[in-house]
């Protein structure tokens, strides 16, 4: 008797090939067979109208503090993922000596918008090494985990602050290399690093700080391991971007290694820097160099107020510097004629309207009701105001609690997006899951992917399947994993292919101290194995425990 038996599904397998209605049977954690008929198992599961698919892979998280409190990384599960690779953008929790935790900690506070409660009181911090952070994490996984090892928290370990001040000498680089050997042997599944993130004081974060010969030196130990280099490069400048996809090739020629940046970006403001950023990975890819650039689905619908501070501001380091100011100076300092002034002259001339006349008064515990639902230009007009100033006082009339949406700020025409996302050499990812809580829902790229871009016509639905199973496996070359297969790992999605939809926004209250995030529902998912155990069923997530640290 077989431990599972799913029966009757449309069973697509990751192969890309047609999909075929068939019953697929499981034990011991691993694909037993697939076929008609099949012999009764321990628990069956009706899959009749559904497609049957291997468990989704994301392979841009955040999820690495998460993670520590939450080994189902909500809501990865009810969305069909699996199988998640935390650790990027040159950020992971590990190898990280105790006395340079706090600026780690401002780190993922300035990049991925995550609160300091996340850090003080949901976990025991107990581990130094990157095998220290894996046992940690392995206890109470109900999903699988690839993590990265991030650039900046090695150099800032052999470094100590000067990681944020100077290149390194060759006894710092050779020192790295052995850090990093041993976290890939601690199971990392490579290594990430970013040119564009900054801490919490504005500084370049330390990855940035490294020389070409630092990164050649690192990629030659990922050469030693066969492991991935993920890159966040320029993504707002396109001919920078082109010269890092340029220097990507050379370090996957040279190491003859697997290279991935992200995020490759699609907006209308910059309508040329997609098309042309796959045009030099396709010259790249006919010299036989590995670039694989990284596309969400979904738009990025922003959400902030001037509680904290928020992306949405990033091009305005005015603003910056007062949201990153401690509240009751932040208050005092937005509530100040001159600085409010100042504030406002950078937001444009013309009183901030380009910028903030389209946001949306969101909500907020504290937001007047009657303008929930009004853009910012319509409440300024009322008011008399510039929408600067309008932003600026409606917050401080309401104690910063205000909430405001900035819709669709890039991903806007998914006709343009469709072709780019079917492309061979692009990789769906990006997905920032476990970042961002309190801005934007970082999950609904799976159902965004079938809703927007399966049935739309963009891409069939086998097509799709093999874009986030089979094809991320093989590119981050996790072994036996992203197909439906005897022998193969017994991650597993049930779903229905015309009910599969990126679902509703909303606000949850589940971090450590009550801290609120937004997340999104998840519609059409029926079932979800991990490694052979139902870890999401019915809409409600299970007790099972059968996440592994996969490479």
């Amino acid at each position: 008797m077989y431990d599972v038996v799913i029966r009757g599904g449309l069973v697509v397998d990751g192969s890309g090939e047609a999909g075929v209605l068939a019953d697929v049977a499981i034990a011991g954690g691993k694909i037993a067979e697939i076929g008609q008929g099949l012999a009764a198992g321990r628990r069956e599961i009706d899959a009749a109208g559904r497609v049957v698919a291997p468990g989704f892979i994301d392979p841009h998280t955040h999820f690495d503090v998460q993670l520590l409190w939450d080994g189902a990384a909500k809501p990865a599960l009810e969305h069909g993922v699996t199988s998640i690779v935390p650790g990027n953008c040159s950020l992971s929790l590990a190898p990280l000596k105790a006395a340079d935790r706090k600026a780690v900690v401002g780190m993922f506070q300035q990049i991925e918008e995550m609160p300091p409660e996340a850090f003080t009181i949901a976990f025991d911090w107990t581990w130094e090494d990157f095998a220290g952070y894996r046992d940690a994490i392995a206890k109470t996984l109900s999903v699988n985990v690839a993590p990265l090892v991030g650039h900046s928290v090695i150099r800032l370990f052999v470094m100590g602050p000067a990681a944020q001040e100077r290149t390194a000498q060759p006894g710092e680089v050779a020192a790295m290399q052995d850090l990093l050997r041993e976290c890939l042997d601690a199971g990392a599944v490579g290594l990430s690093t970013s040119f564009v993130d900054v801490d919490e004081t504005g500084r370049p974060v330390p990855s940035r700080y490294a020389d070409s010969a630092e990164l050649d030196a690192l990629c030659a130990v990922l050469g030693e391991f066969g492991r991935m280099l993920q890159v966040v490069p320029e993504f707002y400048a396109t001919d920078i971007t082109i010269a890092r996809i340029d220097q990507l090739a050379e370090l996957s020629l040279r190491h003859k290694i697997p290279t991935t940046f992200s995020p490759l970006f699609d907006s209308r403001g910059n309508a040329d820097n997609a098309p042309r950023a796959i045009a030099r990975v396709e010259e790249q890819f006919a010299r036989g160099a590995r670039v694989w650039p990284q596309m969400q689905t979904r738009p990025i619908d922003l959400s902030f107020s001037l509680l904290r501070p928020s992306l949405f501001f990033a091009r305005l380091p005015r603003w910056v510097r007062v949201l990153r100011q401690p509240l009751a100076e932040r208050i005092a300092a937005l509530g100040d004629p001159e600085t409010s002034a100042r504030m406002i002259e950078d937001a444009g001339p013309d009183g901030g309207l380009a910028m903030f006349g389209s946001l949306v008064l969101r909500g907020g515990d504290a937001a007047p009701a009657e303008l929930t639902g009004q853009t910012l230009a319509q409440i300024a007009e009322a008011r008399g105001q510039g929408c600067a100033r309008t932003l600026i006082d409606l917050s401080l009339e309401h104690g910063l609690d205000v909430a405001f949406l900035a819709a669709s700020l890039g991903h806007e025409d998914t006709d343009r997006i469709g072709p780019m996302l079917a492309h061979p050499l692009v990789h769906i990812g990006a997905s920032d899951g476990g970042a961002h809580l309190a801005s934007f829902a970082t999950y609904g790229d799976t159902g965004y992917l079938f809703s927007e871009f399966v049935r739309k016509g963009h891409l069939s639905l086998e097509a799709a399947v093999k874009k986030i199973t089979s094809d991320t496996a093989e590119i981050w070359g996790l072994q036996n994993r992203g197909r439906l297969a005897p022998g193969w790992a017994a991650d597993v999605v049930v779903f229905g292919a015309d009910a599969l939809a990126r679902g509703d926004e909303r606000p949850v209250f589940d971090m450590p101290g009550g801290g609120m995030r937004y997340t999104r529902d998840a519609r059409g998912v029926d079932t979800v194995l991990v490694n052979g155990e139902v870890a999401y069923a019915d809409g409600a997530y299970t007790d099972a425990r059968s996440g592994v640290i996969c490479t």
